[in-house]
């Protein structure tokens, strides 16, 4: 994209733009060697104009990490929603994966580049942990018929933790990811997670 000088601070849409241009620059670098000047020159625009919108570039990650979050969030409650009760979760979990890697710039900052980047992003990322695992709770208690809130909680924990793990092994395209080739990787991560949730409709490996 390109445009003939900087763009105008005020304009609402310019906010986004700065998250957008923060987001592929902090999933590309370390955080702490982006500076504003960075973010300004990928959204083409003054270091005047995000400073008109953000105090400092921090606020530009934690507000990045805010949007991508509430629409991961919302991506699994549409997932939960639809899901049919008493079948295995794997395909939902398989979708949120594929999902993730549609928003791979977003994903890399939220589950790798941001953390111990600042306490505010750290506090952000507890918050929408627990709100994850809520939701996967709800999940998991649809998938299986009859199950005690303990027990949702601890599977729902295991889900968590094998969303997340998935979800760092495929953004940084680890061992583990390129010897099994996407699509495997994607169906044995759905696989594992029907046999972690138990629902009467799992299958074995």
């Amino acid at each position: 994209m390109t445009t003939s000088g900087t763009r105008a601070a005020h304009r609402p849409s310019r906010r986004q733009w700065v998250i957008e241009a923060a987001t592929e620059l902090f999933a590309t670098q370390p955080p702490d060697e982006v500076t504003v000047a960075d973010i300004a020159a990928r959204a083409e625009m003054t270091s005047a104009a995000v400073y008109y919108h953000f105090s400092s570039k921090d606020q530009v990650l934690v507000e990045g990490m805010r949007v991508f979050a509430a629409a991961l969030r919302e991506q699994l409650e549409s997932l939960t929603e639809a899901h049919t009760p008493g079948s295995d979760i794997g395909a939902e979990v398989t979708a949120l994966l594929a999902w993730l890697g549609e928003h791979r710039s977003a994903a890399a900052v939220f589950f790798v580049s941001s953390a111990g980047m600042s306490q505010e992003a750290e506090i952000l990322r507890h918050e929408i942990r627990t709100q994850l695992l809520e939701e996967l709770v709800r999940l998991v208690r649809k998938a299986r018929e009859s199950i005690s809130d303990a027990e949702a909680a601890v599977i729902g924990l295991g889900v968590l933790a094998l969303l997340e793990n998935a979800a760092i092994s495929q953004i940084r395209g680890d061992d583990v990811y390129r010897s099994l080739g996407h699509r495997s990787f994607t169906k044995e991560v759905g696989r594992l997670a029907g046999r972690v949730a138990g629902a009467t409709g799992a299958t074995g490996g």
